[in-house]
């Protein structure tokens, strides 16, 4: 590492020797959020909240195409709404913060800040549905939930977090099981388009689906050092919601029947796998698309005649397509500049000082692979809307390469534990379907299963971990 670097880094974990104290520093240090005076709770800074606006507009627009509208239900919940759906309550009742007092009265029934929202969106389904006429309803609500976490770290697991919850309700089980893997697909696109971190989808086993759920869809996502972190679920349910609460329409036949039931979310975790993913030792590294800034002109000499007014100039120019800041802060030096918006991530870097004004240039410089190429005026932003699409790709294509470098094959229990020992990432096994060689591989290992892949490989007859037979593979990972 030369002095340039060790200069910087002081400040910084390294990345290599404790990648979760690293990952704080950065949370920190690249302005994305903050702690407050509750633990687990954090207040995320406009930097950080403007990915999520990116994160947010994108999705919304395609759950729009898919003709989802966007609704709001209340944050509190009643006790008795929450039992209703029993396997539901008992998988969520560790998690739950529970309101008893109103002003200075306590209140005849508890009321449970929102976990999730299934109950209430449920009941109301109820008193809206009549007809087969009126379905599908496609809704989703943009807000906050609270799940009193044990252990929490800013983004990836807060007890508060932003998210969006898609609430469906369809005529029919086929109908309803597509528009499941339909927002997935969302997911999927979101991820790996706009965030530039490949994807693992499958199908969760029955011991890792959610509660109430028949059926849990996943992306699955690798991080830099290899652990997993599940980046958005879409769930089936059938009519196991619609049958207690009731959520019945009359079909085309005049038959009373029960609608079938889906529900699907991402969160601000996805802030957090944006850090894990690309990030470095120089710190934050953002993918063009999701950057709250794109490019940052940096004048050199500001004192210099000429230099300021150049770089207004140009600034002027390019804020018409992109997304830009002029740092003419005068209290920092000039490597200072530098360092802070290497730290924030910003995709290039533009320098601009009185040789490259006499030379009618600037210098470009990627964030991604720190090269620097000089372009002359006239060409600057053709080569910066080329260097976006460049940097975009190259940095899905790094996820990728450590994705597939970190994604291996065993035959035994012995050969999980070892390769998650030396290597972590994906470990993919044949599987026989017990539940008692999945919470073997758990015990052992502390590697939970990742899912069942769509695209499956036959790798074996027999499962790695009890030798039956076998048809199914699995991928197993420690995980976020």
């Amino acid at each position: 590492m030369g002095n340039k670097d060790k200069e910087f880094v002081q400040e910084i974990t390294n990345i290599d020797e404790d990648f979760a104290r690293w990952y704080t520093d950065i949370v920190i240090k690249a302005d994305l959020a903050d702690y407050t005076d509750v633990k687990g709770f954090v207040a995320i800074k406009p930097y950080g909240y403007a990915i999520w606006e990116a994160i947010q507009n994108y999705e919304d627009k395609k759950f729009k195409e898919h003709g989802v509208k966007n609704i709001s239900m209340p944050v509190l919940i009643p006790e008795s709404l929450l039992n209703m759906e029993s396997e539901h309550v008992e998988g969520f009742a560790p998690e739950v913060a529970w309101v008893t007092i109103g002003g200075e009265e306590e209140l005849e029934e508890r009321l449970c800040v929102r976990p999730t929202s299934e109950t209430i969106f449920s009941k109301m389904y109820s008193k809206w549905l009549s007809s087969w006429r009126e379905l599908p309803f496609l809704y989703n609500q943009w807000c906050s939930v609270l799940r009193w976490e044990k252990e929490t770290r800013p983004f990836l697991r807060s007890r508060e977090f932003l998210w969006q919850e898609g609430h469906t309700i369809h005529a029919s089980a086929q109908e309803a099981e597509k528009f499941t893997i339909d927002m997935l697909d969302v997911y999927a696109d979101t991820i790996e388009n706009l965030l530039a971190i490949p994807v693992l989808k499958g199908q969760k086993t029955k011991k890792e689906q959610f509660a109430g759920a028949q059926a849990t869809y996943t992306v699955e996502t690798l991080m830099h050092d290899g652990r997993a972190l599940q980046a958005g679920t879409s769930h089936y349910f059938g009519q196991n919601f619609s049958k207690p609460f009731d959520i019945k329409f009359q079909n085309k036949e005049g038959q009373e029947e029960y609608a079938y039931q889906t529900s699907w979310g991402t969160t601000t975790r996805l802030i957090g796998a944006v850090i894990m993913a690309h990030g470095d030792n120089r710190g934050l590294k953002l993918p063009p698309k999701v950057a709250p800034i794109q490019a940052v002109i940096v004048p050199i000499a500001m004192h210099k005649e000429g230099v300021i007014e150049k770089a207004e100039e140009v600034y002027e120019i390019l804020k018409k397509n992109f997304r830009m800041e002029l740092d003419d802060r005068d209290q920092y030096s000039t490597g200072f500049k530098f360092n802070d918006w290497e730290m924030r991530g910003v995709p290039v870097r533009i320098e601009l000082g009185p040789k490259d004004i006499e030379n009618n240039q600037v210098v470009l410089v990627r964030r991604d692979t720190l090269e620097k190429e000089v372009v002359k005026f006239e060409n600057i932003e053709t080569r910066l809307s080329e260097l976006m699409e460049e940097i975009q790709a190259n940095m899905y294509n790094a996820c990728l390469k450590n994705m597939e470098e970190k994604t291996s094959v065993a035959n035994s229990l012995e050969e999980i534990q070892k390769i998650l020992d030396e290597n972590q990432g994906f470990v993919k096994t044949m599987w026989c379907g017990s539940q008692e060689c999945e919470d073997k591989v758990k015990e052992v290992t502390g590697a939970p299963s990742r899912c069942m892949p769509f695209v499956q490989e036959h790798l074996g007859d027999t499962c790695a971990i009890c030798g039956k037979k076998a048809d199914k593979m699995i991928v197993w990972g420690r995980q976020y």
